[in-house]
């Protein structure tokens, strides 16, 4: 997540009238396409081009999150329609799995539960009655698997709803326009 980027020195030298210039691994990179400021920093901050496999990302939505600018214009994305919480909650739920002792799964899971599960939660996600209740029951005593019913249904949606739309997208078509001009 975003501690893992590596920002560059300063934000000003980076971003100029939404037409940022980027220096990646050794490279200038135009992105005429990023109007968000925050979006064009993560963008900045990998040691290959974030770039090449944007072709991909087209082949499935396992393309898209699995590999980190995918996520961070799926993010983008998602903000757009109103509903970044579904990668959010799906990226703090594969966190949660490679967690490794027991007092750091138990903060983990009430923090993915208050944040994103129960009702009224601040990025409440959008999952059916039964599912939250049940996870709801078992929060107090935390498992590797609590939230894995709720991911993998915010995953399907994700798949089924929001990714269509992503292929289309400004933002996925501006980026693929720019791989294709180089």
């Amino acid at each position: 997540m975003e501690e893992s980027f590596r920002f560059v020195q300063s934000l000003d030298s980076l971003i100029s009238n939404h037409n940022p210039i980027f220096n990646l691994a050794g490279s200038y990179l135009r992105l005429p396409f990023v109007e968000d400021k925050e979006m064009a920093i993560k963008l900045c901050c990998f040691p290959k081009d974030p770039l090449e496999d944007v072709e991909t990302w087209s082949e499935s939505v396992d393309k898209v999150l699995g590999c980190k600018a995918g996520q961070i214009a799926f993010r983008e994305f998602l903000k757009s329609e109103y509903s970044e919480e579904n990668i959010l909650f799906w990226l703090a739920c594969e966190e949660y799995k490679k967690i490794k002792t027991v007092p750091e799964m138990i903060s983990s899971a009430n923090r993915i539960y208050s944040e994103f599960v129960q009702t009224e939660a601040p990025r409440q996600i959008n999952i059916d009655c039964g599912t939250r209740e049940n996870i709801t029951k078992n929060i107090s005593q935390p498992t590797l698997t609590s939230f894995d019913t709720a991911q993998k249904l915010i995953y399907s949606l994700m798949a089924r709803d929001c990714y269509p739309r992503f292929l289309k997208s400004d933002i996925y078509q501006g980026l693929l326009r720019r791989t294709d001009s180089r």
